[in-house]
């Protein structure tokens, strides 16, 4: 009998370990891809928005009014959150009413009715992070999709979305904040597959556009400045697959910095609500292209040989403008 009921227990570990196993697999060995055609003529314009979800306040109303009004005029297909996309503390559920109070009744606007993809921040982090990935949310309101990392193939471009925080190593050791690691079994396998992963989908992208979104900034002249791990870790693979453009948020304002040794431009759009104005890294010298401390985001324009990049404040006046070329891939 006592054998048996090694045996049976056994054999219970191994089916565990099996489906623990599957589970992993299932969920690190491909990036889900969604489709997103472009514009009758092969063009695409979207916004791009950082730092928001405050239930109106410090400005984020004033901003989204502008994002409408922009969207229109520009005739928008989607919308670009770079995380921390519910203050202070992520959602507490599905059914937390922050969701539509901070989003759905703030994004108001008949532009602004359209696909929001989002990527998850340290502040997402520290709530239900499982509620802003559920399926219910999209129920509550259809323009929401958030997930880890995921890829949207808008034909001319292809825009990879990374979950930057997990690769942040002081957020394991942060007694300040507890941080909800649920739903990622082992932070250095999503590392490592994420990494992987990425690395395929950028070889084997065809688009003209290759553009990477994440929370963190890679390059960034705002408070909390260049992240190191994603320098050591992420950088090395948009070098090596030609990315056009680093899209990021956390640093509360907005930013434009180049690369010495590379064409990818870095641009932070962390100005959806709350700024912090009067620090900025003065460090970086020419490569600084723009700087603004207070709230705004951007707006970007796709077409086959060119991109058209601009950056608006919380007015919605222009504050800076990039253009690149696919032909000379650099500033005009």
């Amino acid at each position: 009998m006592a054998c048996f009921f090694d045996y049976k227990t056994r054999a219970i570990m191994f089916l565990r370990l099996v489906v623990l196993l599957c589970m992993l697999v299932c969920s690190f060995a491909h990036l889900q891809r969604f489709e997103h055609p472009a514009k009758a003529d092969g063009t695409l314009s979207f916004l791009v928005i950082g730092d928001w979800g405050r239930n109106g306040s410090f400005n984020q109303s004033q901003v989204a009014h502008q994002m409408g009004r922009i969207g229109e005029k520009l005739d928008i297909d989607f919308v670009i959150s770079t995380g921390d996309n519910f203050y202070d503390n992520g959602l507490m559920g599905v059914n937390d009413p922050k969701f539509e109070e901070s989003f759905t009744k703030v994004y108001t606007a008949k532009s602004l009715q359209k696909q929001w993809y989002s990527v998850l921040g340290n502040h997402d982090y520290r709530g239900d992070v499982e509620a802003q990935l559920s399926p219910v949310l999209r129920k509550i309101d259809s323009r929401w999709l958030c997930l880890r990392s995921f890829i949207v193939n808008a034909e001319i471009a292809e825009f990879f979305f990374v979950d930057t925080t997990p690769f942040v190593d002081k957020y394991l050791m942060d007694k300040d904040h507890t941080y909800n690691w649920q739903g990622l079994p082992s932070l250095k396998t999503y590392r490592t597959n994420i990494l992987k992963d990425l690395d395929l989908a950028l070889r084997e992208s065809s688009a003209k556009w290759k553009i990477v979104i994440g929370h963190h900034a890679i390059r960034s002249a705002g408070y909390h400045g260049d992240t190191p791990e994603l320098i050591n870790h992420l950088l090395p693979v948009l070098k090596a697959n030609n990315v056009d453009l680093y899209m990021n948020g956390h640093d509360h304002c907005l930013g434009h910095v180049t690369s010495q040794d590379s064409p990818i431009r870095f641009l932070t759009s962390g100005a959806g609500s709350k700024a912090w104005r009067g620090f900025v890294n003065s460090n970086y010298g020419k490569a600084l292209k723009f700087f603004h401390d207070g709230q705004g985001f951007v707006s970007v324009e796709l077409s086959q040989i060119d991109a058209r990049i601009v950056f608006y404040d919380v007015f919605g006046e222009v504050l800076h403008k990039l253009s690149l070329s696919k032909d000379l891939h650099s500033a005009m």
